[in-house]
Protein backbone atom coordinates (compact mmCIF):
# COMPACT_ATOMS: atom_id res chain seq x y z
CA UNK A 1 0.00 0.00 0.00
CA UNK A 2 1.13 3.49 -0.63
CA UNK A 3 0.06 6.66 0.43
CA UNK A 4 -0.92 9.43 -2.33
CA UNK A 5 -2.61 12.90 -2.02
CA UNK A 6 -5.73 13.83 -3.82
CA UNK A 7 -6.09 17.40 -5.61
CA UNK A 8 -8.13 18.51 -2.52
CA UNK A 9 -5.27 17.08 -0.04
CA UNK A 10 -7.19 14.28 1.14
CA UNK A 11 -4.74 11.48 1.57
CA UNK A 12 -5.17 8.13 -0.11
CA UNK A 13 -3.94 4.90 0.61
CA UNK A 14 -3.51 2.98 -2.32
CA UNK A 15 -3.19 -1.23 -3.51
CA UNK A 16 -0.05 -0.46 -5.48
CA UNK A 17 -0.88 -3.71 -6.99
CA UNK A 18 -4.09 -2.39 -8.76
CA UNK A 19 -2.34 0.42 -10.58
CA UNK A 20 -3.26 -0.34 -14.69
CA UNK A 21 -1.21 2.63 -15.66
CA UNK A 22 -0.66 6.59 -15.13
CA UNK A 23 -0.89 9.36 -17.54
CA UNK A 24 0.15 13.02 -16.94
CA UNK A 25 -2.20 15.35 -18.26
CA UNK A 26 -0.43 17.71 -16.82
CA UNK A 27 -1.55 16.48 -13.29
CA UNK A 28 -1.21 12.72 -12.24
CA UNK A 29 -4.20 10.42 -12.98
CA UNK A 30 -3.97 6.94 -11.33
CA UNK A 31 -5.83 4.34 -13.21
CA UNK A 32 -6.63 0.91 -11.55
CA UNK A 33 -7.51 -2.04 -12.78
CA UNK A 34 -11.60 -1.93 -11.81
CA UNK A 35 -11.23 1.10 -13.72
CA UNK A 36 -11.10 4.14 -11.07
CA UNK A 37 -9.52 7.00 -11.35
CA UNK A 38 -7.56 9.32 -8.95
CA UNK A 39 -6.03 12.49 -9.50
CA UNK A 40 -3.23 13.40 -7.10
CA UNK A 41 -0.80 15.66 -6.64
CA UNK A 42 2.44 13.99 -6.55
CA UNK A 43 4.24 13.57 -9.70
CA UNK A 44 4.27 10.07 -11.70
CA UNK A 45 8.01 9.50 -10.73
CA UNK A 46 7.02 9.93 -7.12
CA UNK A 47 4.41 7.48 -7.59
CA UNK A 48 6.97 5.09 -8.85
CA UNK A 49 9.17 5.86 -5.89
CA UNK A 50 6.73 4.52 -3.49
CA UNK A 51 5.72 1.77 -5.02
CA UNK A 52 9.70 0.70 -5.13
CA UNK A 53 10.08 1.09 -1.74
CA UNK A 54 7.03 -0.64 -0.77
CA UNK A 55 7.70 -3.79 -3.11
CA UNK A 56 11.54 -3.27 -1.64
CA UNK A 57 10.11 -3.25 2.15
CA UNK A 58 8.11 -6.45 1.55
CA UNK A 59 10.99 -8.14 -0.18
CA UNK A 60 13.17 -7.23 3.51
CA UNK A 61 10.92 -8.41 5.34
CA UNK A 62 10.59 -11.67 3.35
CA UNK A 63 14.02 -12.75 3.57
CA UNK A 64 13.81 -12.69 7.54
CA UNK A 65 13.20 -16.14 8.84
CA UNK A 66 11.45 -16.00 12.40
CA UNK A 67 13.08 -19.27 13.03
CA UNK A 68 16.62 -18.34 12.89
CA UNK A 69 16.17 -15.92 15.92
CA UNK A 70 17.68 -17.55 19.56
CA UNK A 71 14.17 -17.99 21.07
CA UNK A 72 12.40 -20.17 18.27
CA UNK A 73 15.43 -22.52 18.07
CA UNK A 74 15.06 -22.90 21.38
CA UNK A 75 11.23 -23.48 21.34
CA UNK A 76 11.81 -26.05 18.81
CA UNK A 77 14.40 -28.12 20.38
CA UNK A 78 12.06 -27.99 23.64
CA UNK A 79 9.20 -29.30 21.31
CA UNK A 80 11.23 -32.07 19.86
CA UNK A 81 12.55 -33.33 23.61
CA UNK A 82 16.28 -31.73 23.73
CA UNK A 83 16.94 -29.67 26.05
CA UNK A 84 20.78 -28.12 26.23
CA UNK A 85 21.78 -30.43 28.60
CA UNK A 86 21.67 -33.31 25.90
CA UNK A 87 21.61 -31.57 22.98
Amino acid sequence: MIQLTRLNHVPLVLNSDLIEHMEVTPDTVVTLTTGQKFVVLESAEEVLDRIIRFRRSIIAGATECPLRHQDYQHLIATANGLDETNG
